[in-house]
């Protein structure tokens, strides 16, 4: 696997690994798969993790979706609300 080389001066120097360019993307590959691996393997053991994870991404995408909506009903007066709940936190400060 490595190599020894010798230099003009004498200096002998030893190559690990030869980089090719395809290098990066080999080892992103082979991390995702066995981070997929993984994932697959202990995600019938991990029941609290899955509802763990479904709760907070189910809340999420709710308040995400209860917040394009007030900006849709308050449509041009959005810019004059966001200013008055700035003031009245700021106030509270």
């Amino acid at each position: 696997m490595s190599k020894i080389i010798e230099t003009k001066d004498g200096l002998k120097l030893r190559t690990l690994t030869e980089l090719r360019q395809t290098a990066g993307k080999e080892y992103r590959d082979a991390m995702l798969n066995r981070v997929d691996y993984f994932a697959d393997k202990y995600a019938k053991d991990s029941i609290f993790n899955n509802f763990l994870e479904n709760t907070v991404v189910k809340g999420l995408s709710t308040i995400l979706d209860a917040k394009v909506k007030i900006d849709e009903m308050l449509g041009e007066n959005k810019g004059k609300v966001q200013d008055i709940i700035e003031k009245l936190l700021l106030f509270g400060l």
